[in-house]
């Protein structure tokens, strides 16, 4: 994969029996590691003894937080003394957009890793129809008597036909995050959750350019925090890709353009143009990181990245912000938030996949994973709820931790007025055209002067064509 010319392979030797090791900072000026001593539990010790001198190929979805990369490094460190094996972990961009065909040709060319965690919400689905996975059902019903229950999430994106093709690795939340000064110099109220129309006029108020303050800190440009948010507001408006068997599209409809048109005019609106940052419209992934720790912003869609960043680098805005679950619409009056979880998936034609599955085991809970959260606060969750009451971190480490696990056993579906439930079933289809950046392209054109229904409908139609390039026939 062309990911590895740009990030090193890290590759860790079994060299003895340790059974722990301490994670200590690399030193070099560098993000400094938490101090966590991992332990490999007795029983996975054992499982592992027969596959001792054996080597796993792994590959991982980047982590916003290098000290949680650096983290997740030394327990597969730890993994591979204890056991005498070896394991060569290799990290990608989740929004380098041809992950999942990248993944498939190597499955295709008999040149695949033996596992990897990737975003459930986001590959696990595409990667299953494409018939590259392997049940890993048993590997989860051994892991329910040892941690309980995954995330709610979970049971709907990575089970197909009642067999589990991905183990939930770590929950992800769902994340808000404003100004809470801002809005308290304003009168403004802090709230569980506000509306999009509230969100959007509170943003004009608390903006003030001259004092570089920009109350809305959300870019349509192709990343993957604007596709959650785009597709956000269709949704709580009434609207959806596809429908809640997840093999139509049904995009095109009034409530999706009146979510478009409600987009498009926060950012052609002259009205609105004093709460947009400079520079909003070519935003990454990692923009509205930057500039809300910057603290330019009074409102943020994101991972608990931000969060966790503004945290462990003591940057003041961590003190003033307010970490909300998300926004209301016109469709739904409470947010549509479940969050998702990076979770492990075993290729077909994995060289090794008895020690894939160990490896997996032990990378989900106990010390294998505290360094790996510690690394990166409340944005690396535990996915499982005896993981949870594992350590004192999990339960006070953090405000912000007992919203993040109400979000794991939220009661779900979610559902709308106009009949849409969400989580949806996993749709390859959906994956696929989300991956494809159409949301965004389509809010690019509106920008440019597109009409929203017509913008709709020609993304309507775009959708159709890689919805049957999936198999779904429209």
């Amino acid at each position: 994969m062309e990911e590895r010319s740009g990030l090193s392979r890290r590759s860790f030797f079994g060299v003895s029996a340790l059974g722990a090791l301490t994670l200590a900072g690399c030193g070099g000026g560098g993000p400094t590691t938490p101090q966590v001593d991992v332990q490999v539990p007795q029983a996975l010790l054992d499982e592992a003894a027969s596959l001792r001198g054996g080597s796993v190929g792994m590959l991982s979805q980047k982590l916003y937080s290098e000290t949680a990369n650096q983290a997740l490094d030394k327990s597969l460190q730890a993994f591979a003394q204890a056991t005498g094996t070896t394991i060569s972990n290799d990290l990608v961009s989740g929004d380098a957009g041809d992950m999942v065909a990248k993944m498939h040709a190597e499955v295709e060319a008999n040149t695949t890793r033996d596992l990897a965690f990737v975003s459930d919400v986001r590959f696990v689905g595409q990667l299953h129809n494409l018939g590259d996975l392997t049940d890993v059902t048993d590997v989860v019903e051994s892991m329910r008597g040892l941690y309980g229950e995954p995330a709610a999430e979970a049971k709907n994106y990575c089970v197909f036909d009642g067999r589990w093709f991905a183990i939930p690795y770590h929950f992800i939340g769902t994340g808000m995050y404003l100004r809470k000064d801002w809005y308290e110099e304003k009168g403004l109220p802090i709230k569980p959750y506000y509306s999009w129309e509230e969100l959007r006029d509170n943003a004009l108020e608390v903006s003030d350019p001259a004092k570089r303050r920009f109350g809305w800190g959300l870019t349509v440009n192709r990343s993957g925090d604007a596709n959650g948010f785009i597709a956000n507001v269709i949704n709580c408006y009434g609207g959806a890709l596809a429908d809640n068997t997840g093999t139509k599209v049904v995009f095109n409809s009034p409530e999706t353009v009146e979510a478009v048109t409600f987009i498009g005019d926060i950012y052609t609106n002259p009205k609105y143009q004093p709460m947009l940052p400079p520079g909003v419209g070519s935003w990454t992934d990692s923009s509205n990181n930057e500039n809300w720790l910057a603290q330019i912003l009074g409102l943020t869609l994101n991972q608990y990245s931000v969060y966790a960043d503004s945290k462990t680098k003591n940057n003041p805005v961590y003190a003033n912000t307010h970490p909300f679950n998300g926004a209301t619409g016109p469709a739904i009056d409470k947010p549509i938030a479940f969050g998702q979880s990076n979770s492990f998936v075993v290729f077909k034609g994995a060289k090794n996949p008895d020690l894939a599955k160990v490896v997996a085991k032990f990378m989900v809970g106990g010390s294998a994973l505290l360094g790996v959260a510690k690394g990166a606060p409340c944005l690396v969750n535990p996915a499982w709820e005896k993981v949870w009451d594992s350590d004192p971190y999990y339960t006070s480490g953090d405000p912000a931790f007992a919203a993040l696990r109400e979000q794991t056993r939220v009661q779900l579906p979610i559902s709308t007025k106009t009949g849409y439930s969400f989580p949806q079933a996993p749709s390859p289809g959906e994956q696929a055209a989300t991956a494809a950046y159409l949301l965004t392209d389509m809010m690019q054109s509106v920008i440019q002067g597109t009409k929203p229904a017509d913008a709709v409908a020609a993304t309507h139609a775009r959708m159709v064509q890689v919805f049957e390039q999936q198999g779904y026939k429209q």
